[in-house]
């Protein structure tokens, strides 16, 4: 799965008289001679992995961090002293917003982390939560819990279920970072889930409401580094993403008509702003950060002004000594009252109109 990381193994030691290389496709990407080693030395490659190679300088493995779809190939290795050749190949499946909607619960439901690959009998699998570990499979051998703390956290709520692993009965606590780490005699891959378990009775969205015609920014709250790969969707269909240091914005035809050009991307924070906004705009709009393996969704209501009330706001006329109300249509969050800070201005323009007439007349007597 994108995000992954995922370890290529040479199966054996390095002498000082080896020379190694790696190749993806038909370009050379690393190679080790002796003790000297280097990774991705044209700008092709260094554009494409961007520091996210690694080589094992005993073995030789080459180690790909942070797997994007577009990783996706074969992978060679030259192994000149035994004038042999191992072909390796990878498949990179972008994570699904179905998918991780699974890995939201509410709590005293299931959820069950599925490693998506296929458990062979001399593969050992490795699961650890927040970095401790909880379980561990080895052939039809399968441990849950040995160490008093898991004991305590999880209470016999870990379940083993083809490869699968199920939290039962989830309650907050469960919520945080589970990584499953796959060592086989070739490779190793290591998958990483983010769970969040809500309260039963609590609201795990950010919710937004806007007039027709404002602009509203959905905030990350995260500033972004080089690693980070973010993507926004509106109800399920992909409208903006940053890799890196690129950002894309609408790259279907359907996204251009429905939005045009009123997207924007802050590229330091991956904040998301929609200008002059309609009615049209109104919806679940998910952020996916791939290096955090986390998920944030914003409800964001759109209210239509009808072209009657816009005509009748701008063409307000009032009588000397009449009053105006200006009506901003939003309520405030601190206040259980709408407009209490326009009526609070309201009386205090009053008690001055009052104090004024008052002295009037007083010196008229």
């Amino acid at each position: 799965m994108e995000g992954d990381s995922v370890t290529l193994y040479t199966g054996l030691n390095k002498s000082q008289q080896e020379r190694m290389k790696w190749y993806f496709h038909v370009d050379r990407i690393a190679e080790i001679t002796g003790d000297l080693r280097k990774i991705c030395t044209d700008d092709e490659c260094k554009e494409r992995f961007r520091d996210r190679l690694k080589l094992d300088h005993q073995t030789g493995s080459l180690t790909i961090t942070n797997i994007t779809i577009t990783d996706t190939g074969l992978y060679k290795l030259l192994i000149n002293s035994h004038n042999s050749e191992i072909i390796f190949g990878v498949s990179v499946s972008v994570i699904s917003a179905a998918l991780l909607d699974k890995m939201k619960k509410k709590e005293g439901k299931s959820v069950s982390l599925d490693p998506g690959v296929i458990n062979h009998p001399n593969d050992m699998m490795m699961w650890y939560f927040n970095d401790s570990l909880i379980a561990e499979i080895t052939g039809d051998q399968s441990e849950i819990c040995t160490d008093d703390q898991c004991k305590e956290r999880f209470r016999d709520r870990l379940k083993f279920v083809s490869g699968s692993l199920t939290i039962t009965n989830c309650i907050t606590t469960d919520s945080g970072h589970y990584t499953l780490q796959i060592n086989s005699s070739r490779f190793s891959i290591i998958r990483s889930f983010s769970v969040t378990v809500t309260d039963a009775f609590g609201v795990d969205t950010d919710g937004l409401s806007v007039m027709e015609g404002d602009s509203v920014t959905l905030h990350t709250d995260v500033k972004m580094t080089q690693q980070d790969r973010i993507r926004w969707y509106f109800n399920s269909i992909r409208i903006a993403e940053i890799i890196y240091n690129h950002s894309k914005i609408c790259t279907d035809d359907q996204c251009k008509e429905r939005f045009r050009d009123r997207l924007q991307l802050d590229s330091h924070t991956g904040d998301l702003t929609i200008t002059n906004t309609r009615t049209t705009d109104a919806g679940v709009y998910k952020l996916l950060m791939n290096s955090r393996n986390s998920e944030r969704i914003f409800n964001v209501a759109v209210s239509g002004v009808s072209a009657a009330e816009r005509h009748e706001v701008n063409r307000k006329l009032v009588e000397k000594g009449e009053s105006v109300t200006l009506n901003h249509g939003v309520i405030s969050p601190n206040s259980s009252e709408p407009f209490s800070g326009a009526a609070a201005a309201s009386a205090s323009v009053k008690l001055v109109v009052f104090l004024i007439l008052l002295l009037s007349c007083c010196s008229w007597l």
